[in-house]
């Protein structure tokens, strides 16, 4: 499986952007796929994932009411899409994904993920 995020770019502090993660090859119509962020100086960190069947999503608190994560199963594409984005949101993002169904608890857990895109670059500043 290949994943190819995009969408990443400069906004403005309170701006929108809209991140996809494509995948290709040997693709899965369930399990699950997340976006993670690299910031400078700092660890990889869980943002949002997405369960495929069935749709569930989840989120890391600092993201919450700001992101939304969605699914097109058709496409095998996963979007983010992130609204009033604050300097502290600049990163890397990752997209991830695996065949498996994580359990909750395990959702922001790097490690379950077997697949991981290149990143893109979010900068948020005025």
């Amino acid at each position: 499986v290949q994943l190819q995020a995009s969408g990443g770019g400069e906004v403005q502090p309170g701006g929108s952007l809209r991140l996809s993660c494509a995948a290709s090859g040997r693709t899965f119509s369930s399990g699950t796929m997340g976006w993670f962020r690299q910031a400078p100086g700092k660890e990889r960190e869980f943002v949002a994932a997405i369960r495929r069947s069935g749709g569930s999503t989840h989120y890391t608190d600092s993201v919450k009411g700001r992101f939304t994560i969605s699914s097109d199963n058709a496409k095998n594409t996963v979007y983010l899409r992130m609204n009033s984005l604050k300097p502290e949101d600049t990163a890397v993002y990752y997209c991830a994904a695996t065949p498996k169904r994580i359990i909750v608890s395990a959702i922001s857990t790097q490690t379950f993920y077997d697949h991981w895109g290149q990143g893109t670059q979010v900068t948020v500043s005025s």
